[in-house]
Formats: structure tokens, sequence, C-alpha cells
């Protein structure tokens, strides 16, 4: 049908006689632009998580000889998590235990020495240099007792370490230990989730991280849609994830029920603010020259002006723009690339036709 129009169109147009001028103006069908609210918002796939997620390890190495929980057991701060073989841990606090008693004994000797040294050099029965052989050895007994007491207190911190404890109240979401397995020391035994306040993690695209923490956000489980929480951003990751593109977020939850329950799939759904009214034109009244999108439009004294115009996005029929253009404005619809400006023309519509 639009070709035909275009045929009708140009078998009405007037050609310019041997004095260069035309006997009537150039038809042009033309339309008014619609309005169509553009909210910008969007929703995105969201899992429920706890705000606070501790991976604990031993800070020692060893065997783990037992583990006390399972995935989805609640806990509370102090409560014994696994277990590491302590034989050789216990080993090392006898050996620094034995190397203390040896440095008392050392100090002790020392100590008595210099006493001796002193009450002789004041009767000039001996000399400085000897006196300050003795001081300094009495020094060295003084240090070599204080390394042996700073050795057996951390060979009981590591036998303590040897025991993997909940460093607060929660429930365990992975445990990645078994018994019999050798660990080293800082590697991830248990996956803690801590009690407390739960969040939304998604993924945000990279057009949409300017709008993430203007925008009032909205949490729908997906096993309960009736109901909604309202969320606010509270961490934006600042680079992009290498695989998807995407930057990690994540949005508190106010006011949880019992219904928000942790690794829960919901959809945020997020509006940005400052909606904005756009206006709806046909694909075919746009027209690109090379320096953005335009429309031409019919002034009142019936020429054409190009307009040019903000585009926000394609629909399948039509082109939605943001500036350039209003309801009152009538713009060419068909055979745009065969228009100049200043031309006088003919408005038709298509209930004219």
């Amino acid at each position: 049908m639009g070709l035909a129009v275009l045929l009708g169109l140009a078998a009405c147009e007037k050609r310019p006689d041997q004095s260069g001028e035309a006997t009537y103006d150039r038809p042009v069908l033309v339309a008014h632009p619609s309005v169509a609210a553009q909210s910008q918002a969007r929703e995105f796939v969201a899992t429920i998580r706890p705000r606070v997620e501790s991976d604990l390890g031993f800070r020692v190495a060893g065997k783990v000889v037992k583990r006390y929980v399972q995935t989805g057991q609640k806990v509370k701060s102090g409560d014994p998590l696994a277990a590491l073989d302590e034989n050789d841990l216990k080993l090392q606090k006898e050996q620094s235990e034995a190397e203390l008693s040896a440095a008392r004994m050392v100090l002790a000797q020392a100590q008595g020495d210099e006493n001796r040294a002193l009450a002789l050099r004041k009767k000039g029965w001996t000399t400085d240099a000897a006196l300050d052989r003795i001081r300094a050895a009495a020094q060295e007994a003084r240090g070599r007792q204080q390394r042996a007491e700073r050795a057996l207190e951390m060979a009981r911190n590591s036998l303590d370490y040897a025991t993997l404890r909940a460093d607060g109240d929660g429930v365990v979401t992975q445990t990645l230990v078994e018994p019999g397995q050798v660990l080293a020391a800082g590697q991830t035994a248990i996956k803690l989730a801590h009690s407390g306040e739960l969040e939304a993690a998604v993924s945000l695209p990279e057009d949409f991280t300017p709008f993430a923490d203007k925008g009032s956000a909205t949490l729908t489980l997906w096993s309960d849609k009736a109901k909604s929480y309202k969320a606010k951003l509270r961490e934006l990751s600042p680079a992009a994830d290498a695989a998807t593109r995407t930057f990690a977020a994540r949005y508190s939850i106010f006011r949880p029920d019992q219904s928000v329950q942790l690794g829960m799939s919901a959809t945020l759904s997020i509006a940005a603010p400052g909606a904005q009214t756009i206006m709806s034109v046909p694909l075919s009244a746009l027209y690109n020259q090379g320096d953005g999108p335009a429309v031409w439009k019919v002034d009142d004294d019936g020429r054409l002006r190009l307009s040019p115009v903000k585009l926000v996005r394609y629909d399948s029929d039509a082109a939605l723009v943001s500036e350039g253009v209003s309801e009152r404005d009538q713009i060419v619809v068909l055979g745009v690339h065969k228009l100049e400006a200043g031309r006088k023309v003919r408005v038709m519509t298509r209930q004219s036709l």
C-alpha cells in the first residue's frame, strides 16, 4: 500500500514548466506523532543472598579428622565446625614448654652470676670488663626466655586453631572438606552465611548502571508473586565480569519476612526516576543525512523543515524519540528521501486519500 501511495503522490506532482515555475505544490503524506510513556523500568533475575558470607578455613595445615556440621545446618558463634589431627601440634606445644623451662633455668643462673658480680665489683674484687660480660649473658638469657614464652603462646594458639569454629551465628551454605582430607593453611573448608540482613544479588547490563541507585527497586519472589518488597542498592561492582560483561550489584531488602529465604530466586524491578514522555513516529518518517536521525516537519506556512530528533529505541513498527517533535507537529511519513528543506508542499493525510 505504501508503494501505491508513493506512486499516487508522484503522479499528483506537477512538473515545472519552461519558465521554471510549478503550477501547484507537491503533495506529501503527513501524520501527527503519538505519545508513548517510557518508564525505563527493567526487570532482572535476582538471587537471595546474605549480606555477610564467610569462607572459613583452618589457620594451620593438617589432616581433617572430623566434620561436625552439614550443609544447611544452623550454628551459633563459637560452635565447632571441623577438626584437624592434633598430634603434631601437641608435640610442638610440649617442645615449646620444654624450651621455656630451659630458658628459665638459664635466666636464673645468669641472674645469680650478675648479682654476685655486682657485689664483687663494689668491693673492687673484679673488673668492669668481667661485669659487662656477665650482664650481657644475663640480658641474653632474658631474651631467650621471652622468645620461649612467645613460642609457647604460638604453639597453644596453633593447637586451638586445629578446631574450626563459627565466627558468628548463621547457616552452613557449603561444606568443602571430608575426614581424611589434608588441607593447607587458609584453604576454604566451610562456607557460612551469617544471620542478619538479606540482599538480592543481580547482574546489571552496562547501559543500565547509571540508573542502578537512582530509581525505586521492587523485589518479587518467584515462589510468591503476590508479595513484593522494597529494595535499595548497597553495592555495585566497579568492573564488569570478564565473561558476561555485566556488573554485579547487591540490593538490600527492606523488612523481609519469613517468606524470604537464602538461595531463593526473585525478580528485581528497577524504575529509573524522572520517567519521561516520549513520542512514537513511524519508522518511515526517520531520515538520516549522516548527522543523526531527523524528521521532515511541515510548518504553518506549508514549507518543509528538517528537525533533528533524539532516538530512544526502535519498536516493531515505530521509532520512539524523546526530543524534536510534539503532538501538534505534522511530519512527513513517506518519501522522506526525496524532499528538500524550504519547499512548499500540500499536506495530505491517510484519511484524505
